[in-house]
């Protein structure tokens, strides 16, 4: 593996567990047997390096979503096929997605860089949203809100491991997997075009 790749995949780790303010240069310099001069000549600042974590951690992303995403035409089939990339990843890359998670939030810096990377899978999903909206399949009437309202349910469901832990949850492979399917059928019941009162979770 390069330096540079090695120096990208450290910081990833290190930015989707503590942070950008918890990130330093210097301890990522420790952890990788290197001077810190030498981090800062492939990216001349800590902004410049979350940049490029913020865009290899997105690439990651659309390629993992192009192998179950991409192709899918029905809305149901693209919103479980991000729901097993989303708890995939939470599972074998839990930095990655804590990442993803803090770079989209409101008033990122790098919510527009992230956004563009990933612009392909949104204006796919966003079209079959506003087809299926359309045709009355899905319940709703903004395709844009709704798929913000989607992404960021999926992303916090999978992430807030804080907010289990509060509970009294330990965060474990059997709680991954049952978040996982009770989220698919809390999506597939707000989708539902069907009258509340007809709506089951079963």
């Amino acid at each position: 593996m390069s330096t540079r790749q090695r120096i990208l995949d450290t910081a990833l780790d290190s930015f989707g567990t503590d942070g950008v303010d918890g990130t330093s240069l210097d301890a990522l310099a420790r952890t990788l047997g290197l001077r810190k001069q030498s981090i800062l000549y492939y990216y001349p600042s800590k902004a410049v390096l979350f940049e490029a974590v913020v865009d290899e951690a997105a690439t990651r992303f659309a390629e993992a979503l192009d192998e179950v995403v991409i192709d899918a035409t029905d809305v149901w089939d693209q919103v479980e096929g991000t729901v097993r990339v989303v708890f995939r990843m939470a599972t074998q890359r839990p930095a990655l997605l804590g990442l993803l998670r803090e770079a989209s939030r409101p008033g990122s810096s790098v919510a527009v860089q992230l956004t563009g990377r990933l612009a392909g899978h949104i204006d796919a999903a966003r079209h079959s949203l506003e087809i299926a909206l359309k045709d009355g399949r899905v319940a709703g009437d903004d395709a844009r809100l709704l798929l913000f309202s989607l992404y960021s349910t999926i992303m916090g469901v999978a992430t807030e491991v804080e907010v289990l832990r509060a509970m009294g949850i330990e965060p474990s492979l059997r709680t991954l997997t049952q978040r996982r399917a009770e989220l698919l059928r809390f999506l597939r019941a707000a989708l539902d075009p069907a009258p509340a009162s007809s709506v089951t979770l079963a």
